[in-house]
């Protein structure tokens, strides 16, 4: 991969983490502003129902940056772009639609096949 394509990934990360940063405080900020004191059981209910789903979109969101964090590392150490089980070139293609992929499509596919016959067992 050229240094122009892997710079382009790095900035095309760092949006992507910073975007995610920038929701996780507006969310933080918001639970620290907002009350559950409802006087009316099913709003109350409703808040506490939207404030868990929150939490778990951020968790998710908060394991995303760690592997935004992963690539960043590979880009500065110069393994990103390579597949880990093969060590064959990741297609730009499927890094610009998941710029965090440690994996080829084939090697993927394997995985989630391997996935699916083992979690039948």
């Amino acid at each position: 991969m050229s240094p122009m394509q892997l710079e382009y990934f790095r900035q095309k990360l760092l949006g992507w983490r910073a975007e995610l940063l920038a929701d996780s405080n507006e969310t933080l900020s918001s639970l620290q502003n907002e009350s559950l004191a409802e006087p009316d059981l099913a709003d109350r209910a409703t808040r506490e129902t939207d404030r868990a789903i929150e939490l778990r979109t951020r968790d998710r969101e908060r394991k995303l940056i760690s592997k935004i964090d992963e690539a960043l590392r590979r880009i500065d150490e110069g393994t990103y772009g390579y597949c880990e089980e093969t060590q064959e070139p990741i297609a730009l293609r499927r890094l610009e639609a998941r710029p965090i992929a440690t994996l080829s499509l084939e090697a993927q596919e394997r995985h989630e096949r391997m996935e699916r016959t083992h979690r039948d067992d």
